[in-house]
């Protein structure tokens, strides 16, 4: 089922110069966000900066949630992730998208205005009501064991 998401634009370009946010292909699973900004910002080695994505976004749904992602290439290649990992829009925020972009590499990298920095994915969600026990009812092959436990480190 395909869901409606309202966008209210609020840098002009969009639209315009920079395209809506899209889908580049019939499998991506997010909408690739835009730098709007004026000018190229040079990212040096560690450092981070808020840049806008243009628009707002209002979900309107309680049971879908949009994640801003990093783009996987930009990771890989250049080092170029979200500061916060990932951004969690909540069906209620109604306000302009950002994206803080963090530079953890050991070289400078350039965003150029309308450069393609980040995805939004939407996802479906369940909120819960937590219950609040002494003990689980039931015991399960992990139990309490902590980070590690599985054999993974």
């Amino acid at each position: 089922m395909l869901k409606i998401i309202d966008i209210k634009i609020i840098d002009e370009r969009i639209g315009h110069l920079y395209p809506l946010p899209e889908y580049i292909t019939l499998g991506s699973a997010g909408l690739d966000l835009r730098a709007c900004v004026f000018n190229s910002i040079k990212l040096f080695p560690g450092m981070s900066k808020l840049i806008s994505a243009g628009f707002a976004i209002h979900i309107n749904d309680s049971s879908v949630v949009g994640l801003i992602m990093p783009r996987s290439g930009l990771g890989h290649k250049y080092g170029i992730v979200l500061g916060n990992s990932v951004g969690v829009i909540d069906s209620d925020y109604q306000g302009e998208l950002f994206m803080s972009i963090l530079n953890r590499s050991e070289k400078e990298f350039v965003i150029n205005p309308g450069d393609r920095v980040a995805q939004i994915v939407f996802f479906s969600i369940n909120q819960v009501k937590l219950n609040l026990v002494k003990s689980f009812n039931s015991k399960t092959s992990r139990g309490d064991g902590n980070f590690g436990h599985s054999g993974f480190f």
